[in-house]
């Protein structure tokens, strides 16, 4: 039987992670970030695809492909958190468990970016615990869709 698959997907800029405003968002890269969502998907039995983009439409296809593919969603929306009731609309329709997360507390930053579309469609947010919250995330998602730990198989 093969393993649950989360689909681990990121906004806009998140490219530039590790570069931009590290004071803010830290030193690691976007390719540290995946290989720590790789490495903690393994030890909880999940399959990830992990994806970025700048692209709004990109980013409401990927998820639209979740449906019948995938266990869950765990997202970073990035800029899209604020602007996308496409995006909201998209992860209501998939009918999955969606996680957010932000690296920054969103409520701590300037008051625009303080609400959150994706929010309404998330089981649950993850907020201001840098990119240990992908970890997280994945760990709370593994509890969500009843994934089983390979390590408990004898």
């Amino acid at each position: 039987m093969s393993p649950p698959l989360v689909v681990v997907l990121n906004g806009p800029n998140l490219n530039l992670l590790g570069m931009r405003e590290p004071d803010k968002y830290g030193t690691a890269t976007l390719d540290d970030v995946e290989a720590l969502c790789a490495e903690i998907a393994e030890g909880l039995g999940l399959a990830i695809d992990f994806r970025q983009t700048n692209g709004e439409g990109e980013l409401i296809t990927w998820v639209q492909e979740c449906r019948g593919r995938a266990a869950g969603i765990v997202i970073n929306p990035a800029g899209y958190t604020t602007t996308s009731i496409g995006l909201m609309d998209a992860l209501l329709a998939v009918d999955l468990p969606v996680i957010e997360v932000h690296i920054t507390n969103i409520h701590r930053r300037e008051e625009f970016r303080q609400h959150s579309f994706v929010s309404k469609a998330a089981t649950g947010v993850i907020a201001g615990l840098g990119v240990q919250g992908y970890a997280l995330a994945l760990e709370a998602m593994a509890g969500l869709i009843g994934a089983e730990d390979p390590d408990d198989e004898a």
